[in-house]
């Protein structure tokens, strides 16, 4: 935060682009994990990285029926998990960062906009310095637990690119008192997995970030907490700055349709990360000796989340946690004991195809349901007469309820 003091009068001078100042965003998080400590990434790490990663794929070979998605294997420090992942955050947080700033211009009386003129613009700078302070650190915070790209479930890095971040996971494996070798093995086996999924379904990068940006559009501002913040800032003296907090101002509205999302959201989530942790469960079988305390661990990590995605969530209102996880894992077991590897993958086809969230609930249900539709489609003579006529595609699809 002394590098957002110091600048902060320079900012209000020169508005930014957009609700977020994503520049000051990426220096306070830099700041902070400078005064914390961000190790580089030695050449012995780079090289066990690698060897995790192409370990990890051979691995999964006999588990999914899709070849790797792993187009390059790097190792991140903190600092670089930021920088290569804050394009995404950029896409989930603008959007309700917007709607704060436009919330701190209506606290402005009508009567005293017309006197103002072009020093409204300094409100909306204002905003989106500070919400970029705050996210920054949010997100240096973060940076300073995650694993890997894909840690939280979301697509954050670069397409093909498969990426660990060593010392969260050396501190990480001493949490868990188990060796570090076999817990970057584990990690590297959910990373791998994330790639293949996400390189294999085209369409699931784009549905995951809609089912976020969909429910973020539902969050609702609390003007007067912005107003109670706003009431404690001295114009004159920038420390006072440093009291403000953020957290509070975005909730999601009560609302059927906002509570659609929520589950729509959820669902998608609990889908991933439940196929993830079946597949590499499956996977690592006996070859790993931990491996039932490791996919125990990790479960009860992404289902409570760790103190900096709980900040994170506080700042912008976003969940982001698989929360019917173990049920999602259930039920990709189900699928694969009736319908094999390749019948359980090909449900990733189409979103329609997907289970939905009563499904969770029956799972053996879902898959025998799934697997006789298999059935049926595979021995229909659909040159009989009265066979459906062929559609373009995209037309007369069957949609599952």
């Amino acid at each position: 935060m002394q590098q957002f003091m110091a600048q902060l009068q320079h900012l209000l001078a020169a508005p930014g682009s957009g609700p977020v100042n994503w520049d000051l965003a990426r220096q306070v998080a830099a700041s902070q994990l400078a005064a914390a400590g961000d190790p580089a990434v030695s050449p012995f790490e780079r090289n066990a990285v690698e060897e995790a990663l192409r370990i990890a794929d051979l691995w999964l070979e006999p588990a999914t029926s899709w070849p790797s998605g792993i187009r390059s294997s790097v190792a991140w420090n903190r600092n670089e998990w930021i920088y290569k992942t804050l394009d995404v955050w950029r896409k989930l947080c603008d959007p309700v960062a917007s709607r704060m700033v436009g919330a701190m211009g209506d606290l402005v009386p009508p009567e005293a906009r017309a006197q103002l003129g072009p020093m409204q613009s300094m409100v909306a700078t204002l905003g989106g310095a500070l919400f970029g302070g705050q996210l920054g650190q949010a997100l240096g915070s973060l940076a300073a637990e995650v694993l890997s790209a894909g840690d939280i479930g979301l697509p954050l890095g670069p397409a093909g690119t498969a990426a660990l971040v060593p010392a969260n996971i050396r501190a990480y494996g001493e949490g868990l008192e188990l060796p570090e070798d076999e817990v970057r093995l584990y990690v590297a086996l959910r990373e791998a997995a994330h790639q293949r999924l996400f390189q294999h379904v085209p369409w699931l990068r784009g549905h995951v970030l809609t089912a976020v940006e969909n429910y973020a559009a539902g969050i609702r501002v609390n003007r007067e907490a912005i107003e109670e913040a706003m009431g404690r800032v001295d114009p004159t003296d920038p420390e006072s700055m440093q009291a403000i907090a953020l957290e509070g101002i975005f909730t999601p509205e009560d609302t059927p349709a906002q509570k659609a999302s929520l589950a729509r959201l959820e669902t998608v989530l609990a889908l991933v990360e439940g196929w993830v942790c079946h597949v590499v469960d499956s996977a690592a079988g006996e070859r790993l000796p931990n491996v039932v305390r490791l996919g125990e661990a990790f479960r009860r990590r992404r289902a409570a989340g760790g103190p900096a995605e709980q900040t994170f969530a506080a700042l912008v209102g976003l969940e982001l946690r698989p929360r019917r996880l173990r049920e999602a894992t259930v039920l990709w077991a189900a699928l694969t004991e009736h319908r094999g590897i390749a019948g359980r993958d090909s449900v990733w086809g189409h979103p329609d195809l997907l289970p939905s969230d009563d499904d969770f609930a029956n799972p053996e249900a879902f898959a025998a349901t799934s697997s006789d539709l298999d059935e049926e489609l595979a021995n229909f003579d659909f040159t009989a007469p009265g066979a459906p006529e062929e559609q373009p595609p995209g037309e007369g699809d069957d949609k599952r309820s």
